[in-house]
Formats: C-alpha cells, structure tokens, sequence
C-alpha cells in the first residue's frame, strides 16, 4: 500500500468520524469482524475488539435517539465539538501509524482538518433543521447521515479515491445546502420571503398605507 493510499483512507476515515464518531468506528469495527475489510493499515487493528465495537455501538444508539430531539440534538452536537475533531484527527494517525512519524503527523493534520469542517458543516445543518419542532425532519436528517458514513466508512478501503472524491463532492453540496437554508430562514425571520415570489416580497400592508400618507 502507497503513502497516498494510506492518506486518502485516513482523510475519508476522519471524514466520517466528523459527521458521527460512533457509527464510524462501530461499521469499520464489525465489517472487520464479519470480513467486509481488513487487514486495514497502521494501528486499526483495535477496532475489532468486542468490546470497542459495543461501547460505540451504544453510544451510537443514544446519539440517534439524541438526534431525535431538536433541542437535544443541538445540544448533543454542539458538545461534539470538542471530541469529534480530535478524534477524527486520532483515527487518521492511527491509520498511518507504522510509518514515517512526518507521515503520521501528516495524516493527523489532514484527518483533523477534514473532521472539523465535515463536523462544522453538520453543525449548521443541525441548527438549521432543528428550528422545526417536528421530529420527521431530525429522523431523515439522521438516518441520511448513517447511511453516509457507513458506507464511507467501509468503500474508503476498497475504492479510496473513488469514495473520497464522492465524500468531497457530497460536503460541498452540504455546505450550499447549508448556506442556502440559512439565508432562507433569515429571509423569512425578518418577513421578506413568500413561496410564490422567491426570496423577495413586496412592501407589506404598514409598509404600503405609510406611502399613501406620505403622498
């Protein structure tokens, strides 16, 4: 395996530890079990003891029922500011841990860079979503989200490139997705939205009887 390969699987890896932490290492940890991957490089190995995949199983259980509560789910991501990042960075220095210590600090920089903007991205995402009180959107939210990881979680070690290069493209439109759903939400906080006119409404009521007067 090259030094490029290891650092595209140890990006993509920390990829998907940003967007959820748990689920990542709980899909890498049992498709190593059942045969799905592996060996993987560097120190991953550990990722197969029963009882790491248990305990992330489990909290990846209760961050989806997190999820399912607006305001928790807010609360829930915005404390995995300061586990998320650094864990992604952890699991992509692991991944190139037998070789060059440049290397693995290397894929530490890379793999902390991509976990705080895949986690930062989810972050306003979860913001934005959870500004409805239904828990319909959450759910969707949430289950998109594990089905992301998961497979990046698992085709980064057979098709690196291909996967990473998908994983790119999916953050950018979440990132416009992003900025497009805040831009709307301020358009309609401050009452300059309606559906059938776009972003822009006419002068309101107040707004259109002050001009009368003033002619």
């Amino acid at each position: 395996m090259n030094a490029l390969q290891t650092l595209v699987q140890a990006t993509g890896l920390a990829y998907a530890a940003g967007l959820n932490l748990y689920a990542t290492v709980s899909v890498v940890g049992l498709a190593m079990r059942l045969g799905w991957i592996g060996p993987l490089p560097g120190s991953l190995d550990a990722l197969s003891s029963w009882w790491v995949i248990s305990i992330s199983l489990a909290l990846t259980v209760v961050e989806l029922l997190a999820s399912l509560i607006p305001t928790v789910a807010s609360a829930w991501d915005t404390l995995h500011s300061l586990i998320r990042p650094p864990a992604a960075a952890a699991l992509a220095a692991a991944t190139a841990w037998h070789g060059d210590p440049l290397f693995v600090l290397l894929a530490a920089l890379l793999g902390g860079g991509m976990g705080v903007t895949t986690h930062t991205t989810k972050l306003g995402l979860r913001y934005a979503v959870d500004m409805s009180p239904e828990p319909v959107s959450n759910a969707i939210t949430s289950t998109t989200e594990l089905t992301l990881v998961s497979v990046i979680a698992v085709a980064i070690w057979h098709h690196p490139y291909l996967t990473l290069a998908f994983a790119l493209i999916i953050l950018v439109l979440l990132m416009v997705t992003v900025r497009l759903i805040w831009r709307t939400l301020r358009q309609v906080f401050s009452g300059c939205w309606v559906p059938r006119r776009g972003f822009l409404q006419d002068a309101r009521t107040s707004d259109r009887m002050g001009r009368r007067e003033d002619d």
